[in-house]
């Protein structure tokens, strides 16, 4: 699939479209180099690293679930884990992440894609009046106040930060 002239992935602007957020096509940024990775992204767009939403997909005991976290942080398998009740929680490759989502490592936006997956959002998302995610392509982000994109998602709220030692 390519892009539309606006930069939106057309998977994702028919997602926009389902659930009536046609308006934030408007939003999307494009950049001519990749903002695959959230140190990219937030130099791109010139904000702190913490409001950018990666979209992560993990194992939990061979199923997929995607975790939404702000830039910059990592994520406690450990408490995925707990979250989940499952025995263990894996990084998946890039072609479980694109069978899963329709989209490629760095341009996975937090909804719109191909599988319905259980999604957890960080708590640290909230510390934000906006953050920016991916828009179905490494070099596309768009804005939004991160409880409508966590609601948009079907996310429940989580604490799966990594803390400092």
């Amino acid at each position: 699939m390519t892009t539309s002239e606006s930069g939106v992935h057309p998977r994702f602007g028919a997602a926009l479209d389902a659930l009536g957020l046609g308006e934030v096509r408007g939003r999307v940024r494009r950049f001519p180099e990749a903002t695959r990775t959230a140190a990219e992204a937030a130099a791109a767009l010139g904000c702190e690293l913490s409001e950018i939403c990666k979209s992560l997909v993990f194992g939990a005991d061979g199923v997929p679930v995607l975790v939404l976290m702000d830039g910059a942080s990592r994520v406690d398998v450990e408490l995925v884990r707990r979250e989940l009740g499952v025995g263990k929680v894996t990084r998946v490759g890039a072609d479980v992440v694109r069978e899963t989502t329709g989209y490629a490592i760095g341009g996975v936006p937090p909804f719109g894609h191909l599988t319905r997956t259980r999604v957890l959002a960080d708590r640290s998302l909230l510390d934000h009046d906006v953050v920016w995610a991916a828009a179905g392509t490494p070099y596309t982000v768009f804005p939004m106040e991160p409880k409508a994109l966590i609601a948009h998602a079907g996310g429940t709220l989580v604490d799966v930060r990594e803390r400092a030692a």
